[in-house]
């Protein structure tokens, strides 16, 4: 219940929506008390001053016709003809139409108002009798304030009627606003394939048109770039090879070997990215290819973690998981190569079953990374040290590749700092049924 009414409180602070309707709501309240305002000051200085003779004169007459000393049976008379009231004050009489009646009622406050002690509605016949009369009770029995109290309600009821018709006309009229927010996180998780509809002409709808036009940009440009690094990756490797099986060629002296190792390594670094290059192509493809088969996780993990200094802590009696065992062999020694290079000392490994699948969690003890980096750690190319030597790791595309591979199987890698040190969380999903 609470957790409703914190989340309607919510909506109603930053929904666009509801702050319109709000808005309107108001302005119609403002409108309208400004309306009866205005028309009842202007009906109580204007008409109140014109019709005042004639209500004098009227209240003259039926005084009149009480007689002088008032007549009790006049006074009933005229309370069952009119809407009235009546109290006789002299110095034999004494009566009230209206004995029983509340002293808040209407007619009582009639009584008590300046407008009767100063005149307007009281008078004194000849023999000193005071006769006030009141206004509002009843005419015939019946009841003259029911209809004010529909005319409440039915102003009531129109107001909330004029707010369901606000709040069906703003909806209808930012429902553009809706496609644009999904359409931009469509756009932003990379999918480009289905643009923002534009259901109108308006300002809304041009925003559409331009951000439309934004993401094709930045769709062409996304296509173009991995085109061109699919392009040098494919260019290089044919050279790549020819210089290694050249280099293993030269003769095995001692003149040559200082030259010969390095060289070799080198390429074969060059190798490496090259691989990585295209990998990373792959994975990152709306149509990546999975080769999905039964695959003992906690035997691959086992198999991998092999390095001094490697604590595991699997989880027994784990079941076999549709896993893709070449690119999970690629997160795995992306993962421990990481740990390795940054660490300092102990790497714990962690595999076990949670609620939404299976989680495998790989630990380091070294000093970690800046509060303002972790959300680039994933993101190609990128190098937490700004000096990229080859001695503090690779080209940056090691925890690209394991974010992809998660992706890749419906999961996600989460990486966060463990005191001391880095962890990576890969999550991986119950198989589909």
């Amino acid at each position: 219940m609470f957790k409703r009414i914190r989340r309607a409180r919510h909506t109603m602070r930053h929904s666009l929506r509801w702050r319109l309707v709000m808005l309107f709501m108001g302005l119609a309240l403002a409108m309208s008390v400004v309306f009866v305002g205005g028309m009842q000051k202007a009906f109580s200085t204007g008409w109140r001053e014109m019709f005042r003779p004639l209500v004098a004169d009227y209240v003259d007459r039926l005084v009149a016709d009480l007689g002088s000393p008032p007549s009790v049976e006049r006074a009933q008379a005229l309370v069952q003809r009119l809407p009235l009231s009546v109290r006789i004050d002299g110095p034999q009489l004494h009566w009230d139409s209206h004995p029983d009646t509340s002293a808040e009622h209407p007619a009582r406050a009639w009584m008590r108002d300046p407008a009767a002690s100063q005149g307007w509605l009281s008078r004194t016949t000849p023999d000193g009798s005071r006769v006030v009369l009141g206004l509002g009770l009843n005419l015939g029995g019946k009841d003259w304030e029911q209809p004010r109290r529909n005319i409440l309600w039915a102003t009531l009821g129109i107001l909330l009627l004029l707010t369901g018709v606000a709040y069906a006309v703003v909806r209808r009229l930012l429902r553009p606003l809706e496609d644009i927010r999904r359409g931009t996180q469509r756009f932003g998780a990379g999918d480009f394939s289905q643009p923002i509809p534009q259901k109108s002409r308006d300002e809304l709808g041009e925003l559409a048109r331009h951000i439309n036009t934004m993401a094709h940009d930045i769709h062409a440009m996304l296509e173009a770039k991995r085109g061109l690094l699919l392009a040098i990756s494919h260019e290089l490797r044919s050279p790549l090879t020819r210089a290694r099986l050249n280099t293993e060629l030269l003769p095995d002296t001692a003149e040559l070997q200082p030259l010969r190792e390095p060289l070799l390594r080198d390429l074969q670094l060059m190798r490496d990215l090259v691989s990585d290059l295209l990998e990373s192509e792959r994975l990152a493809s709306p149509h990546a290819a999975l080769q999905l088969e039964p695959t003992d996780l906690a035997a691959l993990v086992t198999e991998m973690a092999t390095a001094p200094g490697t604590q595991l802590h699997i989880e027994s009696n784990l079941p076999a998981w549709p896993l893709d065992q070449v690119r999970m062999r690629l997160l795995l020694r992306n993962l421990l190569d990481n740990a390795r290079q940054h660490g300092q000392g102990t790497i714990e490994v962690h595999l076990a079953r949670v609620e939404t699948g299976l989680q495998l969690r790989v630990r380091d003890h070294g000093p970690g990374v800046a509060d303002g980096q972790w959300a680039q750690l994933a993101e190609p190319f990128y190098r937490a040290d700004a000096a990229r030597q080859r001695g503090t790791g690779g080209v940056g595309l090691g925890l690209t590749l394991c974010r992809l591979v998660a992706q890749a199987h419906g999961g996600r890698l989460t990486l966060r700092p463990a005191q001391p040190g880095l962890e990576a969380v890969v999550d991986l999903p119950l198989p589909a049924r």
